[in-house]
């Protein structure tokens, strides 16, 4: 596959804060990736990076072979949504596609009206007087029917409901299937997201601690559930990512896919093996590399 985005020990220091912390990684064309971690993990640091929208302390940044600064021949193939967009006062969203239509050569102005009939958009209301949801909606449009050659959708569902998600997602894999291009998509609702994505790279403190296929990454870990002493001696030796106790019960989070025999052993000890979800992984991981920079940090202060 062709790479698109090279990301090499990128890093952004606000002040006193370290944004990004010597940050590498590549992104493929025609595949869609989920970029996750929790807020202030610098997923939108990231983003705006790549789109020219902010600048690197150090470290380099390719789309498109190219630096993106002030390069309209990169500039005019992505398609950056943020929940934090803003548009001239008096803009309505039919002038908001207006314009989008003149910025994106493969802009679809087809997909835009159906879009806009589904999400129940009025086109016709100045954007300043949009409802949550509704703003919403006029950014997943534009990034949906711009068909840019890389599109990044910063937290898209905020103020969506249920039904509304659901439609954004049910386009995006329609719309991706019938004209493939490179998507990064932000998101907080991980298990929602997950069968839409087919790599994620995972953002905790500044740092990539996941780049990786999500069919790689399901089955990788498993719950341990039952008597204490029973999980304790099933676990020894593995990789733990978490662990709950509950009086005599215990839940331990363990990395590595369960083989034949460990599920032969599991039977005989009377244990229960539950799956993980990918978000459970994400969470498990990112709280395991926080304890990891923490105990690390306590550790050159002694």
């Amino acid at each position: 596959m062709t790479t698109v985005i090279e990301v090499d020990h990128l890093t952004k220091r606000y002040r006193d804060t370290l944004a990004l912390d010597d940050v590498s990684f590549r992104i493929e064309e025609n595949t869609i990736y989920g970029l996750l971690g929790r807020n202030g993990a610098g997923k939108t640091t990231i983003m705006s990076i790549l789109t020219a929208q902010n600048f690197a302390t150090s470290g380099e940044v390719r789309v498109f072979g190219e630096q993106p600064y002030e390069n309209a021949r990169v500039l005019r193939r992505l398609c950056f949504v943020r929940e934090s967009q803003r548009y001239p006062d008096d803009a309505t969203p039919r002038h908001a596609f207006r314009m989008a239509r003149l910025f994106f050569e493969n802009w679809d102005q087809g997909l835009a009206d159906r879009l806009a009939r589904e999400f129940a958009l009025p086109l016709k209301r100045r954007i300043k007087k949009l409802s949550r949801g509704q703003l919403s909606a006029v950014g997943v449009i534009i990034g949906l029917a711009s068909r840019a050659e890389i599109t990044f959708f910063d937290e898209p569902y905020l103020g969506l409901d249920a039904v509304a998600r659901q439609i954004f997602y049910d386009r995006l894999l329609e719309d991706y299937a019938e004209h493939p291009r490179t998507v990064i998509l932000s998101s907080h609702l991980i298990d929602e997201v997950s069968d839409l994505l087919e790599r994620v790279l995972v953002v905790d403190g500044g740092r990539i601690v996941m780049d990786e296929e999500t069919d790689a990454v399901r089955g990788r870990a498993a719950n341990i559930v039952g008597d204490a002493g029973a999980v304790d001696a099933f676990v020894a030796g593995r990789e733990v990512l978490h662990r709950e106790s509950l009086g005599h019960v215990a839940s331990v989070t363990v990395l590595g896919a369960l083989t034949a025999s460990d599920r032969s052993r599991l039977a005989a000890a009377g244990l229960e093996a539950t799956p993980v979800s990918l978000q459970q992984l994400i969470v498990r991981t990112t709280q395991r590399a926080q304890q990891d920079q923490i105990s690390s940090d306590e550790g050159a202060l002694r």
